[in-house]
């Protein structure tokens, strides 16, 4: 089990954070995808300003070490809620870059301060998976009978956190649901859950809360979402976004909060709700690896990330296009860029197929760029790649926008 105890942090002048490790005495490079929904304060108990994503390390004490951005000190964060394990867990999971914006209460309404904290998150393009701990902290279940009045508050930031996963589309959301729900109360919450179709590919469910030592005297239950951020983090460096991050056991957890067995899982994983299972020797194990989706394409958390990746890219492997004249030249230099990535993708095992003509296809020639996009500036490219096996594609389409002539 890894454990994050830190003696010493600095911050670099471009505000990164860096900490020795006192185990190894290898100072690392501590910065990823956590949201933070609660206030941060300083030593002293004052509440401190976050105007921006910052580069975060977590201490002995389970403070939060971050950059204030202008003088380049380091200050040191207490957190209420589960930020700190949270970022704890990340880390003893395999995390090895977080970053943490704040949610501005002061703001009128929880729609308002939820795209505020998410539009400062569009200024760090690598952040690739978005938790928030806090969310039912902060806008707990009420007493109401009704799902969709009970869930409300909480509700509204995850699908705002949903959605902007999708607008983007090169993030995923780790969604948790309120605490201490039973299987069917987890099913009745997550049909409460009102999400665009496009937002249900971008966003999994992990059930039930998990409960842990590391931070506290006694054992806590927190949500899960760091300690999942940290799996997905570690499969994507150790065996590439095209790996399923499941099947793999918890660092730092003690057992799930409450045991399942496989008739509660049925409908839980039918509805996409990934379950956390506890198996003797193996500890708590991430046992499921599907989106919310409800189509074939998008239903599982690998392929969804996995054509992200590739999508994007693919995007900034050809930004040179977008000065080239847009003819059959163009079409023919940019199906040789596309072949040529996803022929090595495919050598790595990422697309299946015995050949690469059995694990993809680029389409870029005058049957999709029409006279009409032309005129309009657009280069269209179709592509395909196998995933899931070699009979079925995944189909997506990149174009860039051509520089126009003046």
């Amino acid at each position: 089990m890894l454990s994050l105890q830190p003696f010493n942090v600095f911050a670099d002048l471009d505000g990164t954070l860096y900490i020795s490790n006192s185990g190894n005495k290898n100072v690392r490079v501590v910065a990823g995808g956590i949201i933070s929904t609660m206030r941060l304060n300083d030593s002293s108990g004052t509440p401190l300003t976050v105007k921006r994503p910052r580069s975060v390390a977590l201490g002995p004490d389970g403070g939060l070490y971050i950059s204030d951005g202008d003088d380049h000190r380091v200050w040191v964060a207490r957190t209420r809620g589960f930020l700190a394990q949270a970022v704890y867990g990340f880390f003893a999971n395999g995390g090895s870059r977080c970053y943490i914006t704040r949610l501005d209460l002061t703001r009128p309404t929880t729609g308002e301060a939820v795209d505020h904290a998410l539009q400062q998150l569009t200024t760090v393009p690598e952040i690739s998976i978005l938790a928030a701990p806090d969310v039912w902290t902060l806008y707990p279940p009420t007493t109401d009978t009704d799902p969709s009045e009970k869930y409300k508050g909480g509700n509204l930031a995850l699908q705002k956190i949903a959605q902007h996963c999708a607008d983007q589309g090169t993030r995923v959301a780790v969604l948790d649901p309120p605490p201490a729900l039973s299987p069917d109360q987890a099913k009745t919450w997550h049909d409460s859950l009102t999400l665009t179709s496009q937002a249900r590919q971008y966003a999994t469910v992990y059930y039930p809360w998990i409960t842990t030592s590391t931070l506290t005297p006694t054992p806590a239950t927190i949500p899960s979402c760091g300690h999942i951020a940290g799996v997905w983090a570690h499969t994507d460096s150790a065996r590439g976004v095209h790996k399923a991050p499941a099947n793999q056991a918890l660092n730092a957890v003690t057992a799930p909060e409450r045991p399942l067995s496989d008739t509660d899982q049925g409908p839980l994983n039918q509805a996409g709700v990934n379950c956390l299972r506890a198996f003797p020797g193996e500890g708590t194990v991430v046992w499921g690896a599907r989106t919310l989706s409800d189509t074939d394409d998008w239903r599982y958390l690998n392929v969804r990330r996995y054509v992200s990746f590739i999508r994007d890219s693919l995007q900034q492997a050809t930004n040179w296009a977008v000065f080239e004249p847009n003819d059959e030249r163009l079409w023919a230099a940019l199906r040789r860029t596309i072949a040529a990535f996803l022929t090595d993708q495919w050598r790595t095992g990422a697309l299946q197929g015995e050949t690469a003509a059995d694990a993809f296809y680029v389409v870029c020639d005058d049957t999709n760029n029409t006279p009409d996009s032309i005129r309009d500036g657009v280069v269209r490219c179709d592509i395909g790649v196998a995933i899931v096996r070699p009979a079925e594609f995944v189909e997506f389409t990149l174009t860039q926008i051509i520089e126009q002539p003046s």
